[in-house]
C-alpha cells in the first residue's frame, strides 16, 4: 500500500478539518484485488470513530468476505431506473445529498450511469457529494485512468470504454494502491473469490494472463507513486520549481487512433512537469470546413474533448505548411517539447517531404525543443 498516511486515521483527521468534502481513492491493478473490501473495512474503522458512515454504492459481485462486510454499516437505498424494459438499479444521489452523511462510500467509480440520470458518469456524482461537503471514499482500478487507456490497451489488447479524467485524480487528497503479488491474485481466482467457477479458467486465458498482472501492476504502482510525488512537490515543497518551465505541444490530426495517444502522452510529460500542455491542429485547405468529411469531423471533436478533459488547451489554426505552423506556435508559447507521430513523406499531402523534415528538425534543434516521435 503507498499513501504516505496512517489509514483510517489520517482520513479521520481530514475530515474533521475540513470544509469541503475529502476525497480518497483506493486504486488496484485489475478486479479481485481487494479495493471494495477495504473500503468496507476503513467504513467500520470510521463507524467506530464515531463517524456517520453511509453505503451510498457498492458492488459485491456475490463475493462471500465483501459481503459479510457490508453487514453493520448503514446502506442508502439504490433508486431503480427503468431501461428498455429492465429494471437497474443506480446509485441515489439526491438520497445521499439528503440524508447528508458525514461520509459516503461508493464503488466503481468509472461507471457510467442510466440515460436520464442527472450525471452522465458516476464521477459526476461524487464531484456533487463533494461540493456538498460530503466527504467520500471511492475505488478504481488502473485501467479505467484515461491517459492509461492507450498503454493498457497495449497490454491486454483490451480497450476500455469506462475511463475517468486524470483530474479526478488530483482532486483527491489520498490515493492508495492495493497492492498483490501475480502469484497472490491468481490464487484468489482459482480459490473462488473472484469469480463464479464456470468464469475461473476463462479470466486465466485472458485478462488474467500472469504477464497482464504484472505489467497491470506496475502500471499500478508507477502511478500511484507519481500521484505521492506530485502531492508532495505541491504541498510539502510548492515553491521549488525547476531552471526551465516546461510547455508542452501535441500536434493532433483528423486520424482516428495516433492523435489519443499523443494527447495522452503530452498529459503524462505535462503533469510530470506540473504544467498544462497546447494540442495544435493545423486545418489544411485539403480539411477546410467546405471540404473535410464527417468521420474526420467526428474524430476531431473527439480529440477536442479528450484535451479539456485532461485539462489541455485547443489551438487550431489555417495553413498550407504544417511545419512552419508547428514552429510558429511553438515560437508563440515558448514550447519547450513537442509529441507528434511519425512524419508520413510518401502520401499525397503528406505533413513533411524529407528535406523538409529535416529543415524542421534543424530549427528544433535550434530552439532548444525536444521531440517526441508517439507510433
Amino acid at each position: 500500500m503507498i499513501d504516505g498516511s496512517n489509514g483510517a486515521e489520517h482520513f479521520l483527521d481530514l475530515i474533521r478539518r475540513s470544509r469541503r468534502g475529502k476525497f480518497k481513492i483506493y486504486i488496484g491493478m485489475m478486479a479481485g484485488v481487494g479495493k471494495t473490501y477495504r473500503m468496507l473495512q476503513e467504513a467500520h474503522e470510521l463507524l467506530n470513530n464515531g463517524i456517520d458512515v453511509r453505503i451510498g454504492y457498492v458492488e459485491t459481485h456475490g463475493r462471500p468476505g465483501t459481503e459479510a462486510m457490508l453487514r453493520g454499516v448503514p446502506v442508502i437505498p439504490r433508486k431503480v431506473v427503468f431501461y428498455k424494459g429492465r429494471e437497474i438499479e443506480e446509485m441515489d444521489l439526491d438520497a445521499i445529498l439528503q440524508a447528508r452523511p458525514e461520509l459516503v462510500i461508493v464503488d466503481e467509480l468509472a461507471h457510467t450511469n442510466m440515460e436520464g440520470s442527472r450525471h452522465r458518469k458516476r464521477w459526476e456524482d461524487v464531484m456533487e457529494l463533494l461540493d456538498a461537503n460530503i466527504n467520500v471514499i471511492s475505488a478504481i482500478n488502473i485501467q479505467h485512468i484515461e491517459s492509461l487507456s492507450g498503454e493498457v490497451k497495449e497490454i491486454t489488447g483490451i480497450e476500455m470504454k469506462e475511463r475517468v479524467p486524470d483530474r479526478i485524480l488530483q482532486e483527491a487528497d489520498e490515493v492508495v494502491n492495493i497492492d498483490l503479488t501475480s502469484e497472490e491474485l491468481i490464487g484468489r481466482l482459482k480459490a473462488g473469490k473472484i469469480y463464479r467457477p464456470e468464469k475461473i479458467q476463462i479470466a486465466l486465458d485472458n485478462f488474467f494472463r500472469t504477464e497482464n498482472i504484472l505489467q497491470l501492476r506496475e502500471l499500478a504502482l508507477k502511478e500511484v507513486a507519481f500521484r505521492v510525488e506530485k502531492k508532495v512537490e505541491t504541498e510539502v515543497f510548492p515553491a521549488v520549481s525547476s531552471a526551465r518551465r516546461e510547455k508542452i505541444l501535441a500536434c493532433i490530426s483528423s486520424n482516428e487512433q495516433t492523435p489519443r495517444r499523443i494527447i495522452r502522452k503530452a498529459y503524462r510529460i505535462s503533469s510530470r512537469y506540473s504544467t498544462s500542455f497546447i494540442a495544435l491542429y493545423v486545418q489544411t485547405p485539403r480539411e477546410s470546413p467546405d471540404r473535410i468529411n464527417l468521420a474526420s469531423q467526428r474524430h476531431l471533436l473527439n480529440h477536442f474533448k479528450l484535451v479539456a478533459e485532461l485539462g489541455g488547451t485547443v489551438k487550431q489554426v489555417s495553413a498550407e505548411d504544417i511545419p512552419q505552423a508547428i514552429i510558429a506556435t511553438c515560437r508563440e508559447y515558448h514550447i519547450t517539447a513537442i509529441c507528434m507521430g511519425h512524419p508520413a513523406f510518401k502520401m499525397p499531402g503528406a505533413m513533411f517531404k524529407i528535406l523538409g523534415y529535416k529543415q524542421f528538425l534543424r530549427v528544433l534543434s535550434e530552439m532548444k525543443i525536444d521531440l517526441i516521435i508517439i507510433a
